[in-house]
């Protein structure tokens, strides 16, 4: 994104800044949105910070870099800007624009050659049986007990394509299929990098154990 583009969404947010809790209480958001379909500044700024946050804070994870995570979640809004007219109520708009972002992410690593690399493996029918029952569940030893930000720091250290998976299924709760379909493999590699990615974290987490422990 270049310094203009910056610039534009910057400029887009704070036109005719307003209370965002007085617009969002006189006007449901389906009625913003339609107000932003229509170029108004204020719609689009009153968007922008209803939502900025929880974007932001998925792009953090993903790339697990700040600097990266401001970027795209500039780059998030601008596409939401140029786009938004293609909104058509189908799904939850907090989820069409989640899911904006998560493409947005994707085709960044793409370019950089981080999600390929680690998904390149075809998982043959014997091993995706042999883990279905376990791979298809959610790891009850990194969602109980774990505390959050010693997890969010050990899924840091995962490869990005199976900090992507963990994170896209585990935390988001989206379906292996469109797990799949977002990052171009297969169900049974979906499934497979899943608990791989749950086995290097389990890993992680028993490396990081012995500086959690109370001194004696």
């Amino acid at each position: 994104m270049t310094a203009s583009d910056k610039d534009r969404v910057g400029a887009i947010a704070q036109a005719n800044a307003v209370p965002v809790s007085s617009m969002v209480s006189e006007n449901p958001e389906a009625q913003v949105i339609e107000e932003a379909k229509k170029g108004n500044a204020e719609a689009f700024e009153t968007l922008y910070h209803a939502h900025k946050r929880r974007i932001y804070s998925l792009c953090l994870r993903m790339t697990g870099n700040t600097a990266e995570a401001e970027d795209l979640t500039q780059e998030a809004f601008l596409q939401l800007f140029r786009k938004i007219g293609s909104f058509r109520g189908e799904a939850a708009f907090s989820t069409w624009l989640h899911r904006l972002a998560v493409n947005l992410v994707l085709m960044r690593f793409r370019k950089k050659g981080l999600v390929t690399s680690s998904l390149d493996e075809t998982v043959g029918g014997g091993e995706e049986n042999s883990h279905s029952r376990e791979i298809g569940m959610q790891d009850a030893v990194l969602t109980a007990t774990v505390d959050r930000v010693v997890l969010e720091k050990a899924m840091q250290e995962l490869p990005p394509g199976y900090r992507m998976m963990f994170y896209l299924h585990d935390v988001e709760g989206y379906e292996h299929r469109e797990i799949a379909g977002m990052m171009g493999c297969s169900v049974g590699n979906c499934k497979s990098q899943l608990h791989k990615a749950r086995m290097r974290l389990r890993e992680l987490l028993r490396n990081r154990a012995p500086a959690m422990q109370e001194p004696g």
